[in-house]
């Protein structure tokens, strides 16, 4: 429709990524990608806050409230979204989440949201269990949100910044790092001879670039509202609704239907294939005896390490590698441990007994998208190149998750921001034989409040699928 506006913004031209030439068909890829994340815009680039979307003046109905609904059945509902003056919205661009559960039987389920742009949205689930359901909807960011994330992450990609040491003799400097570097001050090249991943660092003032030493995770930069924007990120409240589904029956299932997968009595039920729920420790060493599991990633793949490690403790090998530059956010490292997670898989050999699991998504919330494409691509080469040499190695992909959202953390790490990434993931991987957990749906459908490190029941589970792609039930 040409009634409402989606949003680009300019961006300074900072960004190390800018200077990497493209394939036509890298181009025109990237290009796509970029185009299905536009979101939409409201009327005016600056709206007041009591015009902005309010929650509490908010509301949505059952459609055909009246229904005799059976397990298996969709269920719609219209949300209609109003201000803070209890005046109707014209427009669209909200961020909702939305979930189907029953507390007593420890079900949930996801719903998909799609927005009219008129103000209203109809949220879709499936009945997947028999019995009374509850059925919210939440408002994490309000179209005026959204906005201010979009400038932030075009206009401010260092708005979470990093730093080196330098150290020649009893001589050390410490200075910034990222990927985009503001101002004209001289720079550091570290960009990675394999990937062509560009890395920056300010110029030491007596040192030399040879004698950098370590990095890290600086910090964060402050004050990147105005008062009027922080307004929008203040928490909201989600709301309820109940009604009853009975008569189960056997669902015939569609993997191209939402949802993936569905909880009941906190086990996870994907939607395409059965899991096995490995309970018990022996379970876990018959299925890995022998196998060698390399781990990439950020700390959310590092709790399935802990988990594994502490569950079964020592009968089998385990590798585990920060995937990439941009994620020292933990501990300072030495700069000879870092590596790029492309060339560590280029360097595996693969087979039956290889197992390989990757996550990159919530160290990258700060940069422009093009930033995560590009590194995504490089891997999916690397993939690609593996499973040509090695086809039968197994290789699963951990998607992004939800987390809690406060008014702060949304400006480096939202939801919203991981909803894109994860999106844009999800596509750059479809059609190639590499496996999903999907640990969006698994953390967000859970009864449990979101964490960026879920709780352990949600790991246990997500390590269930994922030991399932490496030991599937024999049918």
């Amino acid at each position: 429709s040409k009634d409402h506006f989606f949003t680009r913004i300019a961006r300074k031209p900072y960004c190390g990524y800018e200077q990497q030439r493209l394939s036509k068909r890298e181009q025109a890829e990237e290009e796509s990608l970029l185009a299905a994340l536009l979101w939409p815009k409201p009327p005016d680039d600056e709206i007041p806050f009591v015009q902005s979307t309010d929650p509490a003046h908010s509301d949505f109905v059952i459609v055909k409230p009246g229904a005799h609904f059976k397990v298996g059945d969709q269920l719609e509902v219209l949300v209609r979204m109003k201000d803070f003056r209890g005046k109707p919205k014209q427009y669209g661009g909200d961020y909702l989440q939305a979930r189907i559960h029953s507390p007593l039987l420890k079900a949930g389920a996801v719903g998909r949201v799609v927005d009219c742009h008129n103000g209203f949205y109809k949220v879709f689930f499936t009945l997947l269990w028999p019995g009374e359901v509850k059925v919210s909807v939440s408002l994490v960011h309000p179209s005026e949100a959204i906005q201010v994330l979009l400038r932030l992450r075009e206009e401010r990609p260092d708005r979470v910044y990093f730093k080196s040491s330098f150290k020649s003799g009893r001589f050390s400097e410490t200075t910034e790092c990222n990927v985009c570097l503001p101002g004209d001050l001289p720079v550091c090249n570290f960009t990675d001879l394999y990937t062509g991943e560009p890395w920056f660092c300010y110029k030491p003032r007596k040192l030399s670039c040879a004698s950098r030493i370590s990095h890290a995770k600086g910090g964060y930069q402050k004050g990147l509202l105005t008062q009027e924007e922080s307004l929008f990120f203040q928490r909201y409240v989600c709301s309820s609704i109940y009604l009853h589904s009975v008569n189960a029956r056997d669902i015939a299932e569609d993997p191209n239907v939402s949802p993936s997968g569905y909880y009941y009595q906190d086990q996870w039920r994907p939607r395409t294939h059965r899991i096995h729920h490995f309970n018990e420790s022996e379970d876990i060493t018959k299925c890995l005896q022998g196998k060698v599991i390399h781990l990439f990633g950020d700390s959310t793949i590092r709790q399935w390490f802990e988990y594994l490690t502490a569950f079964v403790p020592g009968y089998f090998f385990f590798i585990w590698f920060c995937s990439c530059l941009l994620q020292g956010y933990i501990l300072p490292s030495d700069t000879e441990l870092l590596r790029y997670v492309a060339n560590e898989l280029n360097g595996i050999v693969g087979g039956r007994n290889t197992v390989i699991a990757i996550t990159i998504w919530s160290h990258f919330s700060t940069f422009p998208v093009e930033v995560y494409i590009r590194r995504l691509r490089n891997i999916r080469r690397s993939v690609i190149q593996l499973l040509d040499r090695s086809p039968k190695t197994v290789i699963v992909i951990r998607t992004a998750n939800v987390q809690e959202l406060g008014p702060e953390v949304s400006l480096f790490n939202s939801d919203w921001y991981s909803y894109q990434l994860d999106s844009v993931m999800r596509k750059m991987f479809s059609g190639i034989a590499v496996h999903f957990v999907d640990a969006w749906e698994m953390s967000l459908a859970h009864h449990l409040p979101h964490n960026l490190h879920p709780n352990e029941i949600i790991v246990k589970n997500q390590i269930d699928a994922f030991l399932s792609y490496i030991c599937p039930l024999q049918t």
